[in-house]
């Protein structure tokens, strides 16, 4: 099995996963993400214990992709200040982009690595990158 196999099970994984995908009680912020292009919309909640993200989790319908990548996100901010979060935003972005290789800081993406081909499908940037400007937007 290779790299995009994994990748592509991993995503697979998620979009028929749950576990993120649930209304919080009572959430600090709600901001909805819309792709106008494909229909794909999500809700993201989040739910603050100071600076830190300490729940979140979305709702929404989409493509498979769009619905990993909140997922996978989720995963990976939960525990981290706002900071921190929009660092990873940041981070993912420009992976999609193709403007950071560094393998060291791509690996502070954990599973969201497995989007990092996704520019080689412009139709489902988009899609992967949902979630995550609903996080900027949440934060700023």
């Amino acid at each position: 099995m290779d790299l995009d196999d994994i990748y592509t099970e991993l995503i697979m994984e998620h979009n028929k996963s749950e576990h993120n995908k649930h209304h919080l009680q009572e959430p600090d912020h709600v901001e909805l993400g819309h792709n106008p292009s494909c229909g794909d919309e999500i809700s993201l909640e989040l739910k603050f214990n100071g600076d830190i993200i300490e729940d979140a989790a979305f709702t929404g319908h989409g493509c498979a992709i769009s619905q990993a990548s909140a997922s996978i996100m989720i995963d990976i901010i939960k525990g981290k200040s706002k900071e921190e979060a929009l660092n990873l935003v940041n981070t993912f972005i420009s992976m999609i982009k193709r403007e950071v290789c560094d393998e060291e800081e791509l690996d502070k993406l954990e599973d969201a690595i497995a989007f990092k081909n996704i520019s080689n499908m412009p139709a489902r940037v988009k899609c992967a990158v949902l979630a995550w400007h609903a996080l900027k937007e949440s934060i700023d």
